[in-house]
């Protein structure tokens, strides 16, 4: 089990995703838990890394989890991510291991990592990711 920590970032009826270098799908931004983090620790942490924003943690909602197949992992590797809402200061700007950053709608699904595909749907069924 991967368990990672994955921000939700909504404008205009599209989700933020980023890709890391050398891959080819992209994902909801986030990352791995250190050990003794909350939730929120990490979310706040991971973000400053790779999109060079503050989530502000005191606005932090959980909005769901998800778990699927690990994005090129072995059959069997199963990713879970524990996903947040937060407000954010500063200007998105990709970092440390992030290579691009892209607002996607309902109809990018062929991008986007297996549990993505989770996330996107429980979004549009929601009424905030738009086709």
């Amino acid at each position: 089990m991967i368990d990672k920590v994955a921000w939700i970032e909504l404008a205009d009826g599209k989700v933020l995703s980023t890709r890391s270098k050398g891959k080819d799908a992209y994902y909801i931004p986030g990352g791995k838990r250190e050990p003794g983090e909350s939730d929120v620790e990490t979310l706040v942490r991971e973000i400053a890394e790779e999109l060079s924003v503050r989530i502000d943690p005191a606005t932090a909602v959980h909005l769901g989890t998800f778990e699927a197949q690990a994005h090129g992992q072995p059959d069997g590797v199963i990713v879970r991510m524990t996903c947040y809402t937060a407000r954010y200061s500063g200007t998105l700007a990709p970092a440390s291991e992030i290579a691009e950053l892209v607002w996607l709608s309902a109809t990018d699904t062929a991008r986007i990592a297996p549990v993505d595909h989770l996330i996107f749907a429980h979004l549009q069924a929601a009424g905030l990711l738009h086709p």
